[in-house]
């Protein structure tokens, strides 16, 4: 087989595990953040290097919640020095220094996205929002981050310390593909299964909504006739939300 043909079985095997063994913790996040927007509040989403695309998913998309809010750090992002996104990803306390500039509160839902779940910030944002009654979901690949240890303090990974986990199915070291003659592992599929995933809890959060009485509010594209809808909630929203 192809490597063409090769990686695309291998991401329908990943997406088909997550139909299948992830529906009921996806369900569940879905209840939390429908319940979130019910009572006006948001539904947060941070990752760190790769895994911050997984944030910017919810935010700002045709279809997608007007209550969708990212928390990204340029610094641990890919854009901008991603050699010391590698080793940043790893400090104790910055988590704070991120929230700092964010105001969740109880109420809120929290996703983080973190493929190997054992750097310090991933874990420690799920710490520090805990403790402010913020519900929050770990995204995470389970046969990768149980196979290394934890490089925080506590000795924990993140699937150890978030109130519901989500397992994106994935392969240890995620490269999930061997070629002929080439000694190393390759592609990727963890976005792809993170883009699905955090897609199902929002139709499923907003479907849970609606059947409750509540119409939550989302984004048109700006391609069609979106404008005047998409400018009316960017104005009821651009002082709680900071990427707007």
């Amino acid at each position: 087989m192809s490597a063409y043909d090769l990686f695309v079985g291998e991401v329908h095997r990943q997406m088909a595990l997550v139909e299948t063994t992830q529906r009921g913790a996806i369900e569940n996040a879905a209840r939390w953040v429908s319940k979130a927007l019910q009572g006006d509040r948001f539904f947060w989403a941070f990752g760190t290097g790769h895994s911050h695309m997984v944030a910017e998913e919810i935010f700002y998309r045709a279809g997608g919640l007007a209550r969708g809010a990212p928390i990204l750090e340029d610094k641990l992002m890919l854009h901008d020095h991603a050699i010391e996104a590698t080793y940043l990803e790893r400090e104790s306390g910055y988590a704070a220094r991120i929230l700092a500039n964010y105001p969740l509160a109880e109420g809120d839902v929290l996703l983080v996205a973190s493929n190997g779940g054992r750097n310090a910030v991933p874990i420690e944002m799920v710490l520090k929002v805990r403790e402010l009654g913020v519900r929050t979901v770990a995204l995470t690949n389970l046969n990768q981050s149980r196979n290394w240890p934890s490089r925080h303090s506590s000795g924990k990974r993140l699937f150890e310390v978030a109130d519901l986990v989500i397992d994106n199915c994935g392969l240890d070291g995620d490269a999930a593909i061997q070629i002929p003659s080439f000694d190393f592992r390759i592609g990727p599929p963890s976005s792809i299964t993170g883009m699905l995933i955090i897609n199902l809890i929002v139709v499923q959060a907003i479907e849970d909504a609606v059947q409750a009485g509540t119409k939550p509010e989302v984004f048109i594209s700006s391609n069609t006739k979106g404008d005047d809808h998409n400018d009316r909630l960017l104005e009821k929203y651009r002082s709680h939300i900071r990427h707007l």
